[in-house]
């Protein structure tokens, strides 16, 4: 009789533990579910989820708003966004003013102004080379950025590379060393064809 008390009592602490596993386990699936959809929410929101038809409406927009932006270059590190939007006043109302900073937060020299109408950036292109905080403002109209298209720099020569291009025709010439070999300066040895 009382080996059945020891075993009923196991079999409860045991079922007990299980639905206390079961419930903690219910509980860590429905965060997991709050914490996908939170998840999917700020994709959406973010735009990091596109399809082809949001990304062409969005570089549409991007496009959009770069007809009616100027970049500004040569600006004062001391120069504040109400002191740009200040300067350019008077070609149109400023929707934004941008003043690129690096990962320490200095500025980085140049900004970009957003106007409201477009026609605001012709007149704005006429204050290039005014001046602001004893500086001369570089203004030019704001390119759009295509992804993809970055500009071809071509690798600079290695002198310990030999040739690799050659004209319409060169004749071979002998490289003592071989290609990418760095001269040594040794005693000579017995002759080595991987040297």
């Amino acid at each position: 009789m009382e080996g059945d008390d020891v075993d009923m009592s196991v079999a409860d602490n045991a079922e007990a533990e299980l639905d206390d596993m079961k419930k903690r386990l219910k509980e860590m699936e429905d965060e997991a579910a709050a914490l996908r959809e939170m998840q999917a929410k700020v994709e959406r929101e973010m735009g990091s989820v596109q399809d082809p038809a949001n990304s062409a409406a969005a570089q549409a927009n991007k496009e959009e708003v770069d007809s009616r932006s100027v970049f500004v270059g040569n600006v004062d590190y001391s120069c504040t966004p109400e002191e740009v939007q200040q300067h350019f006043q008077s070609c149109g109302t400023v929707n934004r003013v941008t003043i690129r900073t690096d990962k320490y937060g200095q500025p980085k020299g140049y900004a970009y102004v957003e106007f409201l109408e477009p026609e605001a950036v012709q007149e704005a292109l006429v204050l290039n080379e005014s001046e602001l905080h004893g500086r001369q403002l570089k203004v030019t109209a704001k390119r759009t950025n295509v992804p993809g298209m970055k500009q071809y720099r071509p690798r600079r020569p290695n002198p310990f590379m030999g040739a690799r291009y050659r004209g319409p025709y060169m004749p071979p010439f002998f490289v003592p060393y071989g290609y990418g070999k760095v001269p040594r300066f040794r005693a000579a040895m017995r002759y080595s064809p991987y040297y």
